[in-house]
């Protein structure tokens, strides 16, 4: 069994509760920020380096990558910001670039909407904005054996 700790759009705010955030990244596999405030993340990065990835977003200019994939228990995950698959439109482009790389979940941010969504066989997850205001949340991910259980956590 593997687990995630996935965010996105974080924007600069919430800096706090990535620091009160310290034992549930020290306690799982992966963490994982999806873009749109990934220099947020250089703390995390700095004491966790063999299990941080970042994505840059369209409102990160320099830190992170455009787009990666990561492999656990039988899985392959695509991760990306979304704004380069027409994410807010919809997520058939999404699902086919992750297909196209042979993924099994897509990971993706940007519409600052937490939504789980199989499109084309293609488990797609956004964790919903870090950052926001309103309504604050991440995504718990679980891998065992093959199968891939997202939890929307509230914040």
């Amino acid at each position: 069994m593997k687990t995630f700790v996935v965010l996105s759009d974080s924007h600069g705010r919430n800096r706090r509760r990535l620091q009160e955030m310290g034992q549930l990244f020290s306690e799982n596999d992966f963490i994982v920020h999806l873009g749109d405030g990934s220099a947020d993340m250089r703390e995390i990065f700095d004491t966790y380096p063999e299990k941080t990835y970042i994505c840059r977003g369209n409102c990160d200019f320099s830190y992170g990558a455009e787009e990666f994939t990561l492999e656990a228990e039988g899985l392959k995950i695509f991760c990306c910001h979304g704004h380069r698959y027409g994410v807010k439109s919809g997520l058939l482009r999404l699902a086919a670039r992750a297909k196209e790389l042979g993924c099994d979940v897509a990971l993706y941010g940007h519409t600052h909407r937490a939504d789980t969504e199989t499109v084309d066989g293609v488990l797609c997850i956004n964790p919903g904005a870090f950052g926001s205001y309103s309504d604050p949340s991440y995504c718990y991910l679980v891998l065992h054996k093959g199968k891939a259980t997202p939890t929307t956590v509230r914040l």
